[in-house]
C-alpha cells in the first residue's frame, strides 16, 4: 500500500522547476540599485574633479585637501605652486587639489567697430 506520506511528497516536488534563477533575482536587483544610487554618482564625482584638476591655470584660486586657500602663480606635471599669502608660496601635489575656489579672471577682448 502507498503511504499517505508519500503521495503528499511527490505532488510538492513539481512546483520548484525553476527555483534556481528565481534565487537570483533579488541579488541582480539589489547590485543594478547600489550601482545607480552609489557606484554611479562616485565616478562622475571622480572624473568632474579629475578635469577640473587637469584644467587649473595659472591666476585660479583653489583650495587644497588640507583647507589652504591660494592663488596657482606655478605649474608643472606634478605640483602647483600656490600662494597663501603675499611672497609666501608653497608647493602643492595636483592630487591634493579639493575645489576650485575661483577661476583666474579671463581676459576680455574689445572688438572695435
Amino acid at each position: 500500500m502507498i503511504n499517505i506520506a508519500y503521495a503528499m511528497g511527490q505532488g510538492g516536488a513539481t512546483g520548484e522547476g525553476c527555483g534556481g534563477f528565481s534565487a537570483f533575482i533579488p541579488l541582480i536587483l539589489m547590485f543594478v540599485i547600489f550601482y545607480f544610487l552609489l557606484i554611479r554618482p562616485q565616478q562622475k564625482k571622480s572624473k568632474a574633479l579629475r578635469e577640473m584638476v587637469n584644467s587649473l591655470k595659472k591666476g585660479d584660486r583653489i583650495i587644497t585637501s588640507g583647507g589652504i586657500h591660494g592663488r596657482i602663480t606655478g605649474l608643472s606635471d606634478a605640483t602647483l605652486t600656490v600662494e597663501i599669502s603675499e611672497k609666501v608660496r608653497v608647493k602643492v601635489n595636483r592630487a591634493n587639489v579639493a575645489a576650485l575656489s575661483q577661476p583666474a579672471p579671463q581676459a576680455t577682448s574689445k572688438k572695435s567697430d
